[in-house]
């Protein structure tokens, strides 16, 4: 009697190990399950705010490209006003009209932010300079209709080129240290999200927008002002470069917005 006791009490211990050994790994099973159903949607989110960031970078240098084209259309008129208003050294006026060929030559070459900057630097250098050293040996021009009106748009564009560079290296900035960042860098390699290039200004005289004192008042600025002859620009690339391997596509032509500068683009100033 006490023998069958004691197999009856075995053979149960046999059974309750086996369904408490089966009931743990049922619960293992379980928890893996949720940690990669974690997993999966945080790669999901990560890899979302990433893109989106990739995309607001693009979006940035887009207006960007969109001032620099137009300050390349404007050059060309600002150099024949002074060429038919003075008799500037014709070395200058083709110092700054090749820089600006240069500057929009690799435009349409894609050539990345880095590469641009250096000449953009130079040309805006070169434009700052021949409007401040032409006014101081040609006073003349204080009234030259067509002059004023020109370096007015000018002043305008190097201004909104300063806004839209400070706007978009605020989103490069959040770019890359969302895809460096551990562990998105590793979704990042995966994904192939490459470090987007900042746009800089190295010459601190560059920083300054080439705005010129004009004493008293202008004078008005007719339609068809003596001494402004427009110049037909260069033919310049239907799409612009962007900061990627890709260039984005190009906006409808002639359809320009002003960047959203109130937009939070996730870095916060020092």
């Amino acid at each position: 009697m006490n023998r069958d006791y004691q197999m009856d009490r075995i053979d149960w211990c046999k059974v309750s190990r086996k369904e408490l050994q089966m009931g743990s790994f049922g619960i293992i099973v379980v928890i893996i399950l949720v940690l990669v159903v974690i997993a999966v949607l945080w790669g999901i989110g990560a890899y979302n705010r990433m893109v989106k960031a990739r995309n607001l970078v693009e979006q940035s240098w887009n207006q960007i490209d969109v001032e620099l084209n137009r300050r390349y259309d404007l050059i060309p008129n600002l150099v024949n006003t002074i060429k038919g208003a003075t008799n500037y050294e014709k070395s200058t006026l083709e110092s700054v009209v090749g820089l600006r060929n240069q500057a929009a030559s690799l435009a349409g070459s894609h050539a990345d932010p880095a590469q641009r900057s250096g000449v953009e630097d130079k040309l805006s250098a070169e434009v700052r300079n021949l409007i401040t050293m032409t006014v101081e040996a040609y006073p003349d021009l204080k009234s030259n209709a067509s002059f004023i009106q020109l370096q007015n748009e000018l002043s305008e564009i190097e201004s909104r080129i300063a806004n839209a560079r400070k706007y978009y290296n605020a989103n490069v900035g959040a770019y890359n240290t969302a895809i460096e960042s551990f562990p998105n860098s590793m979704l990042a390699g995966m994904g192939h999200f490459v470090r987007a290039d900042y746009f800089q200004i190295q010459d601190p005289g560059v920083r300054q927008t080439p705005v010129v004192d004009f004493s008293g008042s202008p004078a008005p600025v007719p339609g068809n002002a003596p001494g402004y002859t427009p110049a037909p620009p260069a033919a310049l690339p239907q799409q612009m470069d962007a900061p990627f391997a890709q260039p984005p596509a190009p906006g409808p032509a002639g359809d320009y917005q002003q960047p959203n500068f109130n937009q939070s683009s996730g870095v916060q100033d020092h």
